[in-house]
Protein backbone atom coordinates (compact mmCIF):
# COMPACT_ATOMS: atom_id res chain seq x y z
CA UNK A 1 0.00 0.00 0.00
CA UNK A 2 0.83 3.56 -0.53
CA UNK A 3 1.66 6.03 1.97
CA UNK A 4 0.21 8.59 -0.15
CA UNK A 5 -2.74 10.71 2.14
CA UNK A 6 -5.44 9.57 -0.61
CA UNK A 7 -4.05 6.40 -0.50
CA UNK A 8 -4.85 6.14 2.82
CA UNK A 9 -7.67 7.99 3.11
CA UNK A 10 -8.91 5.51 0.54
CA UNK A 11 -8.69 2.83 3.14
CA UNK A 12 -10.59 4.65 5.98
CA UNK A 13 -13.39 5.76 4.47
CA UNK A 14 -15.65 3.12 3.42
CA UNK A 15 -14.44 2.00 7.23
CA UNK A 16 -14.83 5.16 9.16
CA UNK A 17 -18.06 4.25 11.26
CA UNK A 18 -17.19 0.93 11.53
CA UNK A 19 -14.45 1.00 14.43
CA UNK A 20 -13.45 3.72 16.85
CA UNK A 21 -10.23 5.83 14.54
CA UNK A 22 -7.11 8.13 15.89
CA UNK A 23 -5.45 10.78 13.57
CA UNK A 24 -2.18 10.69 14.49
CA UNK A 25 -0.18 14.09 12.92
CA UNK A 26 3.61 15.09 13.07
CA UNK A 27 3.35 19.16 13.62
CA UNK A 28 6.94 19.55 14.61
CA UNK A 29 10.64 18.53 14.28
CA UNK A 30 13.85 19.15 15.48
CA UNK A 31 17.32 17.79 14.33
CA UNK A 32 17.09 14.60 11.85
CA UNK A 33 13.79 12.85 10.97
CA UNK A 34 12.32 10.47 8.57
CA UNK A 35 9.45 11.99 8.72
CA UNK A 36 8.38 15.50 8.50
CA UNK A 37 5.33 18.14 9.83
CA UNK A 38 2.39 16.92 8.28
CA UNK A 39 2.99 13.44 7.76
CA UNK A 40 -0.30 11.20 8.89
CA UNK A 41 -1.42 8.20 10.38
CA UNK A 42 -4.23 6.41 11.18
CA UNK A 43 -5.24 4.08 13.84
CA UNK A 44 -8.34 1.87 14.78
CA UNK A 45 -9.70 -0.16 17.52
CA UNK A 46 -9.53 -3.10 15.11
CA UNK A 47 -5.99 -3.23 14.57
CA UNK A 48 -5.61 -1.18 11.55
CA UNK A 49 -2.84 0.83 10.90
CA UNK A 50 -2.43 3.07 7.71
CA UNK A 51 0.45 4.81 6.59
CA UNK A 52 3.84 5.71 8.79
CA UNK A 53 5.09 8.67 11.32
CA UNK A 54 8.78 7.06 11.42
CA UNK A 55 10.71 4.03 9.76
CA UNK A 56 8.96 1.77 11.49
CA UNK A 57 10.27 2.35 15.25
CA UNK A 58 7.56 4.10 16.99
CA UNK A 59 4.18 2.77 15.37
CA UNK A 60 4.22 0.39 17.75
CA UNK A 61 4.28 3.25 20.82
CA UNK A 62 2.22 5.72 19.17
CA UNK A 63 -0.34 3.24 18.42
CA UNK A 64 -0.46 2.29 22.05
CA UNK A 65 -1.24 6.35 22.76
CA UNK A 66 -4.09 6.05 20.14
CA UNK A 67 -6.05 4.08 22.47
CA UNK A 68 -5.58 5.82 25.01
CA UNK A 69 -7.09 8.80 23.11
CA UNK A 70 -10.17 6.33 22.19
CA UNK A 71 -10.74 5.45 25.57
CA UNK A 72 -10.67 9.19 26.65
CA UNK A 73 -12.27 11.32 23.63
CA UNK A 74 -9.42 13.77 24.64
CA UNK A 75 -6.65 14.84 22.40
CA UNK A 76 -2.95 14.16 23.34
CA UNK A 77 0.27 15.27 22.23
CA UNK A 78 3.50 12.94 22.41
CA UNK A 79 7.23 13.77 21.73
CA UNK A 80 9.58 11.29 20.87
CA UNK A 81 13.31 12.65 21.86
CA UNK A 82 16.13 10.09 19.34
CA UNK A 83 19.05 12.03 21.21
CA UNK A 84 17.94 11.77 24.87
CA UNK A 85 19.12 8.36 26.73
CA UNK A 86 16.15 8.48 28.89
CA UNK A 87 13.55 8.72 26.01
CA UNK A 88 11.85 6.45 24.73
CA UNK A 89 12.98 6.66 21.53
CA UNK A 90 16.37 6.44 22.35
CA UNK A 91 16.15 3.31 23.51
CA UNK A 92 14.33 1.91 21.13
CA UNK A 93 17.37 2.52 18.59
CA UNK A 94 16.23 5.04 16.58
CA UNK A 95 19.19 6.40 14.21
CA UNK A 96 18.02 9.80 12.93
CA UNK A 97 18.49 10.94 16.98
CA UNK A 98 15.98 14.29 15.91
CA UNK A 99 13.02 14.87 17.69
CA UNK A 100 9.50 14.32 16.81
CA UNK A 101 6.25 15.92 17.98
CA UNK A 102 2.79 14.18 17.16
CA UNK A 103 -0.51 15.66 17.79
CA UNK A 104 -3.16 12.58 18.11
CA UNK A 105 -6.93 13.17 17.87
CA UNK A 106 -9.66 10.92 17.85
CA UNK A 107 -12.12 10.90 14.65
CA UNK A 108 -15.55 10.31 14.39
CA UNK A 109 -18.79 11.48 12.69
CA UNK A 110 -19.10 14.12 16.39
CA UNK A 111 -16.13 15.75 15.16
CA UNK A 112 -16.89 15.77 11.36
CA UNK A 113 -14.97 13.26 11.17
CA UNK A 114 -11.64 16.17 11.53
CA UNK A 115 -12.97 17.06 7.59
CA UNK A 116 -10.81 14.05 6.76
CA UNK A 117 -14.19 13.16 4.40
CA UNK A 118 -13.60 16.81 2.88
CA UNK A 119 -9.93 16.37 2.00
CA UNK A 120 -10.64 12.52 1.06
CA UNK A 121 -13.12 13.78 -1.62
CA UNK A 122 -11.22 16.56 -2.80
CA UNK A 123 -8.19 14.24 -3.57
CA UNK A 124 -10.43 11.87 -5.12
CA UNK A 125 -11.35 14.55 -7.99
CA UNK A 126 -7.89 16.07 -7.50
CA UNK A 127 -8.51 18.78 -6.23
CA UNK A 128 -5.71 20.34 -4.25
CA UNK A 129 -6.22 22.30 -0.20
CA UNK A 130 -5.11 23.25 2.86
CA UNK A 131 -5.91 21.19 6.28
CA UNK A 132 -5.93 22.83 9.32
CA UNK A 133 -5.11 21.70 12.49
CA UNK A 134 -5.69 23.54 16.22
CA UNK A 135 -2.25 22.18 17.91
CA UNK A 136 -4.30 20.93 21.11
CA UNK A 137 -3.75 22.70 24.65
CA UNK A 138 -5.01 22.25 27.86
CA UNK A 139 -7.62 25.10 27.37
CA UNK A 140 -8.24 24.04 24.41
CA UNK A 141 -9.67 20.67 22.06
CA UNK A 142 -8.09 19.82 19.23
CA UNK A 143 -10.06 21.19 15.76
CA UNK A 144 -9.22 20.61 11.94
CA UNK A 145 -11.14 21.65 8.81
CA UNK A 146 -10.14 21.70 5.15
CA UNK A 147 -10.20 24.13 2.73
CA UNK A 148 -10.21 23.59 -1.04
CA UNK A 149 -7.39 25.88 -2.40
CA UNK A 150 -4.84 26.20 -5.19
CA UNK A 151 -1.47 24.51 -4.04
CA UNK A 152 0.98 25.25 -7.44
CA UNK A 153 4.03 23.70 -5.60
CA UNK A 154 3.88 19.85 -5.21
CA UNK A 155 6.37 19.97 -2.70
CA UNK A 156 4.92 23.03 -0.56
CA UNK A 157 6.01 22.09 3.52
CA UNK A 158 3.65 22.20 6.13
CA UNK A 159 4.01 24.82 8.69
CA UNK A 160 2.82 26.46 11.62
CA UNK A 161 0.55 29.29 11.27
CA UNK A 162 -1.39 31.64 13.83
CA UNK A 163 -4.68 30.81 13.98
CA UNK A 164 -6.13 31.05 11.01
CA UNK A 165 -8.83 34.33 10.66
CA UNK A 166 -11.55 32.63 10.96
CA UNK A 167 -11.08 31.47 14.38
CA UNK A 168 -11.14 33.68 17.31
CA UNK A 169 -8.68 32.09 19.48
CA UNK A 170 -5.40 33.56 18.39
CA UNK A 171 -3.10 32.22 21.53
CA UNK A 172 -3.34 28.60 19.46
CA UNK A 173 -0.92 27.45 16.74
CA UNK A 174 -1.94 25.88 14.02
CA UNK A 175 -0.32 23.00 11.67
CA UNK A 176 -1.47 24.16 7.56
CA UNK A 177 -0.49 20.97 5.45
CA UNK A 178 -0.74 21.31 1.73
CA UNK A 179 -3.00 18.50 0.04
CA UNK A 180 -1.61 17.52 -3.18
CA UNK A 181 -3.10 14.68 -5.15
CA UNK A 182 -0.51 12.21 -6.18
CA UNK A 183 1.16 12.97 -9.41
CA UNK A 184 -0.38 11.50 -12.57
CA UNK A 185 1.60 9.67 -15.14
CA UNK A 186 0.55 9.12 -18.61
CA UNK A 187 2.74 6.26 -20.88
CA UNK A 188 2.78 6.33 -24.13
CA UNK A 189 3.56 2.75 -25.62
CA UNK A 190 2.24 -0.62 -23.94
CA UNK A 191 5.23 -2.59 -25.14
CA UNK A 192 6.89 -4.82 -22.45
CA UNK A 193 9.62 -2.49 -21.28
CA UNK A 194 6.54 0.05 -20.47
CA UNK A 195 5.77 -2.94 -17.85
CA UNK A 196 8.23 -2.35 -14.94
CA UNK A 197 7.67 1.06 -15.53
CA UNK A 198 3.80 1.11 -15.01
CA UNK A 199 4.58 -0.93 -11.61
CA UNK A 200 6.90 1.34 -10.05
CA UNK A 201 4.98 4.49 -10.95
CA UNK A 202 2.19 2.10 -9.08
CA UNK A 203 3.82 0.90 -6.44
CA UNK A 204 5.12 5.12 -5.42
CA UNK A 205 1.23 5.38 -5.40
CA UNK A 206 0.90 7.51 -8.58
CA UNK A 207 -1.70 7.84 -10.95
CA UNK A 208 -0.67 5.91 -14.10
CA UNK A 209 -2.35 5.89 -17.36
CA UNK A 210 -1.87 4.01 -20.72
CA UNK A 211 -2.25 4.91 -24.46
CA UNK A 212 -0.90 2.80 -27.43
CA UNK A 213 -3.06 3.03 -30.60
CA UNK A 214 -1.59 -0.42 -31.39
CA UNK A 215 -4.04 -3.23 -31.26
CA UNK A 216 -1.34 -5.57 -29.46
CA UNK A 217 0.02 -3.19 -27.26
CA UNK A 218 -1.72 -1.93 -24.00
CA UNK A 219 -3.25 -4.90 -23.47
CA UNK A 220 -5.01 -5.37 -19.87
CA UNK A 221 -4.16 -8.27 -19.21
CA UNK A 222 -0.53 -7.07 -18.79
CA UNK A 223 -1.64 -3.47 -17.16
CA UNK A 224 -4.06 -4.76 -15.01
CA UNK A 225 -2.80 -1.76 -12.34
CA UNK A 226 -3.57 1.19 -14.38
CA UNK A 227 -5.68 3.99 -13.86
CA UNK A 228 -6.95 4.31 -17.61
CA UNK A 229 -6.39 2.45 -21.36
CA UNK A 230 -6.73 5.18 -23.62
CA UNK A 231 -8.52 4.66 -26.64
CA UNK A 232 -8.56 6.25 -30.04
CA UNK A 233 -5.88 8.50 -32.16
CA UNK A 234 -3.65 11.35 -30.23
CA UNK A 235 -5.89 14.11 -30.44
CA UNK A 236 -7.72 12.65 -27.61
CA UNK A 237 -4.44 12.99 -25.08
CA UNK A 238 -5.10 16.59 -24.73
CA UNK A 239 -8.54 16.85 -23.64
CA UNK A 240 -7.34 12.93 -20.98
CA UNK A 241 -5.13 15.28 -19.99
CA UNK A 242 -7.13 18.42 -18.46
CA UNK A 243 -10.14 16.21 -17.60
CA UNK A 244 -7.78 14.38 -15.67
CA UNK A 245 -5.43 16.02 -14.24
CA UNK A 246 -2.02 14.58 -15.89
CA UNK A 247 1.20 15.91 -14.52
CA UNK A 248 3.78 14.26 -16.35
CA UNK A 249 3.85 11.81 -19.62
CA UNK A 250 7.18 9.02 -21.06
CA UNK A 251 6.76 8.38 -24.73
CA UNK A 252 8.20 5.23 -25.14
CA UNK A 253 6.15 3.57 -28.43
CA UNK A 254 9.71 2.70 -29.80
CA UNK A 255 7.69 4.28 -32.80
CA UNK A 256 8.94 7.51 -34.23
CA UNK A 257 5.26 8.75 -35.51
CA UNK A 258 3.53 7.69 -32.77
CA UNK A 259 5.88 9.56 -30.37
CA UNK A 260 5.89 12.50 -32.26
CA UNK A 261 2.03 12.03 -32.50
CA UNK A 262 1.84 12.08 -28.62
CA UNK A 263 4.22 15.17 -28.49
CA UNK A 264 2.22 17.32 -31.17
CA UNK A 265 -0.78 16.28 -28.48
CA UNK A 266 0.53 17.26 -25.41
CA UNK A 267 2.93 20.27 -26.58
CA UNK A 268 0.25 22.63 -25.48
CA UNK A 269 -1.19 21.24 -21.99
CA UNK A 270 -0.28 21.90 -18.94
CA UNK A 271 1.90 18.89 -17.68
CA UNK A 272 5.08 19.56 -15.86
CA UNK A 273 7.36 17.12 -16.99
CA UNK A 274 7.60 14.78 -20.60
CA UNK A 275 10.21 12.66 -21.51
CA UNK A 276 11.38 10.73 -24.47
CA UNK A 277 13.13 7.35 -24.91
CA UNK A 278 15.92 7.17 -27.29
CA UNK A 279 18.96 8.85 -28.22
CA UNK A 280 19.13 12.55 -29.46
CA UNK A 281 18.85 12.13 -33.33
CA UNK A 282 15.95 10.39 -32.59
CA UNK A 283 14.63 13.22 -30.48
CA UNK A 284 15.15 15.41 -33.68
CA UNK A 285 13.41 13.02 -36.02
CA UNK A 286 10.27 13.01 -33.22
CA UNK A 287 10.47 17.01 -32.84
CA UNK A 288 10.68 17.41 -36.74
CA UNK A 289 7.48 14.95 -37.27
CA UNK A 290 5.83 16.74 -34.51
CA UNK A 291 6.16 20.03 -36.10
CA UNK A 292 6.87 21.83 -32.86
CA UNK A 293 9.52 24.17 -32.06
CA UNK A 294 11.11 22.39 -28.55
CA UNK A 295 11.59 26.32 -27.07
CA UNK A 296 8.13 26.91 -26.98
CA UNK A 297 7.45 24.16 -24.74
CA UNK A 298 6.17 25.45 -21.24
CA UNK A 299 7.34 21.84 -19.37
CA UNK A 300 10.45 20.43 -18.85
CA UNK A 301 11.18 18.11 -21.74
CA UNK A 302 14.05 15.20 -21.08
CA UNK A 303 15.56 13.69 -23.95
CA UNK A 304 17.18 11.21 -23.57
CA UNK A 305 15.11 10.45 -21.13
CA UNK A 306 16.43 9.40 -17.29
CA UNK A 307 19.70 9.93 -15.06
CA UNK A 308 22.60 8.39 -15.86
CA UNK A 309 22.61 5.47 -12.91
CA UNK A 310 24.01 3.46 -15.42
CA UNK A 311 20.63 1.31 -16.22
CA UNK A 312 20.59 -1.21 -18.76
CA UNK A 313 17.87 -3.30 -18.23
CA UNK A 314 14.16 -2.35 -18.80
CA UNK A 315 13.72 -2.15 -14.91
CA UNK A 316 17.08 0.16 -14.45
CA UNK A 317 15.49 2.31 -17.24
CA UNK A 318 12.38 2.73 -15.73
CA UNK A 319 14.31 3.69 -11.82
CA UNK A 320 16.28 5.58 -14.19
CA UNK A 321 13.26 7.82 -15.99
CA UNK A 322 10.86 7.88 -13.03
CA UNK A 323 13.64 9.19 -10.63
CA UNK A 324 13.99 12.14 -13.15
CA UNK A 325 10.18 12.42 -13.41
CA UNK A 326 10.25 12.28 -9.13
CA UNK A 327 12.74 15.33 -8.88
CA UNK A 328 11.37 17.44 -11.97
CA UNK A 329 8.05 17.15 -10.52
CA UNK A 330 9.29 18.29 -7.14
CA UNK A 331 11.67 20.99 -8.42
CA UNK A 332 14.91 18.84 -6.89
CA UNK A 333 18.22 18.57 -8.57
CA UNK A 334 18.49 14.68 -8.48
CA UNK A 335 22.06 15.12 -7.09
CA UNK A 336 23.45 12.84 -4.71
CA UNK A 337 22.64 13.54 -1.10
CA UNK A 338 25.64 13.38 -0.22
CA UNK A 339 27.94 13.79 -2.78
CA UNK A 340 29.51 10.61 -2.89
CA UNK A 341 28.53 10.48 -6.38
CA UNK A 342 30.49 13.76 -7.56
CA UNK A 343 33.71 12.48 -5.06
CA UNK A 344 33.70 9.12 -6.76
CA UNK A 345 33.94 11.07 -10.31
CA UNK A 346 36.76 13.05 -9.31
CA UNK A 347 38.56 10.12 -8.10
CA UNK A 348 38.11 8.39 -11.68
CA UNK A 349 38.81 11.70 -13.42
CA UNK A 350 40.89 14.26 -11.17
CA UNK A 351 41.05 16.88 -13.83
CA UNK A 352 37.62 17.50 -13.88
CA UNK A 353 37.92 19.24 -10.98
CA UNK A 354 41.14 21.82 -11.86
CA UNK A 355 39.00 22.64 -15.27
CA UNK A 356 35.83 23.72 -13.09
CA UNK A 357 38.29 25.35 -11.02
Amino acid sequence: MSNHLSHILAQWYPNRDNADWVLATIYQTEGPCYRKPGAMMLFSSQGHQLGMLSGGCLESDIGVNARKVMQSGKPMLVCYDGSDEDDLSFHLGIGCGGTIYIMLQQISVHNNYLSLTQAYEALQHRISGYFYQSIVSKENDAQAYFEASAVSDIAEKASLIPSPLSHNNVDTDWLATPIVPEPHLLVVGGGIDARPLVNMAEQLGWKVSLWDPRPANARKEYFSNVDHIIKGEANVLATFVAEKGVNAAILMSHNISIDAQALKALAKTTIQYLALLGPDNRKKQVITQAEINEQSLSFNFAGPAGLEIGGTLPESIALSILAECHASLFSKSAQSISDVLEKKVLEHNPLEKSHDE
